[in-house]
């Protein structure tokens, strides 16, 4: 709010509002940008210091330049937003939600995307608000926060019956919202459909440097810790069970051994088991992938799903000619490669399909994984490279609301935290905290039933970018 009426200007002799020039309104745009993500990736720094051998200095500029580049998108809207208001005045603040969602939006889609927290999440502990995700998904939720800030900053620029008629609106809209919201949470009808099945989620809390400096009493003591919790939790009732991402040890196809002693756990709990581990293609040349194994109970690979959105500067490093300052972290990881589709995970006669870590912040992929036939999500992480600051916390509540986007309950299994399992509404029926060992068993059910967003996706994006256009259109001709 503050920036839209930052940005709308002052009024003038006339009484009329006027919006910046556009050189201003972009910078005014790029500094907002830039506190809003410096504030939200500021962990980013910190990763690429410790684990990618990047000295503090080098990291805190690597950690600048990403926020740069997000808070571009903000200042995209701040040139376009102003331009509106210096043509049509203070009623263009009501065209502020469009175009805000519409440069949102393209952000998790240009250059391969970085949908992370996008205005939306800021509702996803709001639930009697956030329940609209599952009409319109979270840029639908976006749109309205950003409505209401407008109806704010136009109230407070404008005056007489125009100001009565905005705050009226805005009032019955979030009277609409949450009423429906309650009601809809009240029902509760998803969480007594479906099948239940109960759920276990293994933190093995293994400290990221061990990962990285393996030894095989090292790698002995991982395998044994993942065996011993997987027991336990099957003795409490677990029919299946889930561990973090690259929790094995070992490459799947790289231990002959370390597979067996999968296969036959498998074998022993007859249970499923989801295990992520990395995935080696031989071929010319070879492939790696970051992949989630799912074994039967007899112990047979059932599906194998290769994660298809890297995370930049961990699992590869984009514009690598351009950026040579990141050498030591180019060597320190191997790049992976990108799956090409959305798997099915075989539970019985179900089907679930899972998300290996930052991947499910990307709506469209767990969509497109819903409408493909699952009928429970699953998300699986290692967490442990962003040590105590915010960056499980923010990682959870974007995963929660793929659950509320599709009607699904959604099981996590994070490495060091958080895991735990979120309900249809966005409720966490259960959750664990940070660096804890501990094995979770938590009663989920396999839904059907989809949701208007799964059946729609994100139409108020294509939306906002048509009225956005339109509202450009005609403010030039207006000009004309």
């Amino acid at each position: 709010m503050p920036l839209l009426i930052a940005l709308s200007g002052w009024r003038g002799q006339s009484g009329v509002v006027r919006g910046q020039p556009a050189l201003r309104a972009f910078l005014l745009g790029l500094i907002t940008g830039v506190a809003y993500f410096v504030g939200t990736v500021y962990w980013t720094g910190a990763v690429l210091s410790e684990f990618g051998g990047l000295p503090r200095p080098l990291a805190i500029v690597a950690m600048l330049l990403l926020a740069l580049y997000l808070a571009i998108y903000p200042a995209i809207f701040a040139v376009l937003f102003a331009r509106l208001v210096a043509r049509a005045g203070a009623p263009a603040l009501l065209l502020a939600p469009p175009v805000w969602v519409a440069t949102e939006f393209l952000r998790g889609y240009v250059f391969g995307g970085f949908p992370w927290v996008p205005l939306g999440n800021s509702q996803v502990t709001v639930l009697p608000v956030v329940q609209i995700a599952s009409l319109f998904g979270v840029y639908g939720v976006s749109l309205v926060v950003a409505f209401v800030n407008a109806a704010i900053a136009f109230a407070l620029l404008e005056s007489g019956r125009a100001r009565i008629t905005v705050v009226v609106s805005v009032a019955g809209l979030l009277i609409a919202v949450a009423g429906w919201g309650t009601w809809r949470i009240a029902d509760g009808s998803l969480t007594r459909e479906g099948t239940p099945i109960r759920v276990g989620l293994i933190q093995g809390n293994v400290a990221q440097e061990d990962k990285l400096n393996l030894t095989p009493q090292i790698a002995r003591r991982i395998l044994t810790t993942y065996i011993a919790m997987t027991r336990d939790a099957v003795r409490r009732g677990a029919e299946y069970v889930i561990w973090p991402e690259s929790s094995t040890p070992f490459g799947f196809d790289e231990s002959a051994i370390g597979q067996q002693a999968l296969r036959d756990l498998a074998r022993e709990v007859r249970v499923p088991l989801l295990v992520g581990s990395d995935h080696l293609e031989m071929g010319p040349p070879p492939v790696q992938y970051n992949s989630a194994f799912q074994l039967s109970p007899n112990g047979e690979t059932a599906a194998i799903y290769n994660k298809m959105h890297l995370v930049p500067f961990g699992e590869f490093i984009p514009l690598q000619q351009w950026i040579s300052f990141v050498a030591p972290l180019v060597k320190r990881f191997l790049p992976f490669s990108e799956g090409k589709s959305s798997v099915m995970l075989p539970v019985g006669s179900h089907r679930a399909s899972t998300s290996i870590c930052y991947e499910v912040v990307f709506p469209a992929l767990v969509r497109d994984a819903v409408n493909m036939g699952s009928e429970l999500l699953t998300t699986i992480t290692n967490d442990g490279w962003y040590g105590h600051s915010s960056a499980p916390y923010q990682h959870f509540e974007l995963a929660s609301m793929r659950a509320i986007e599709q009607g699904r309950y959604l099981a996590r299994a994070a490495n060091t935290g958080i895991s735990g399992v979120v309900d249809p509404y966005g409720r966490v029926v259960a959750r664990s905290g940070i660096f804890e060992q501990v094995g979770m068993v938590e009663e989920v059910r396999f839904l059907s039933t989809r949701t208007l967003y799964a059946r729609i996706g994100d139409v108020v994006s294509y939306a906002s970018m048509i009225i956005t256009l339109v509202a450009l259109v005609a403010v030039r001709k207006r000009a004309a």
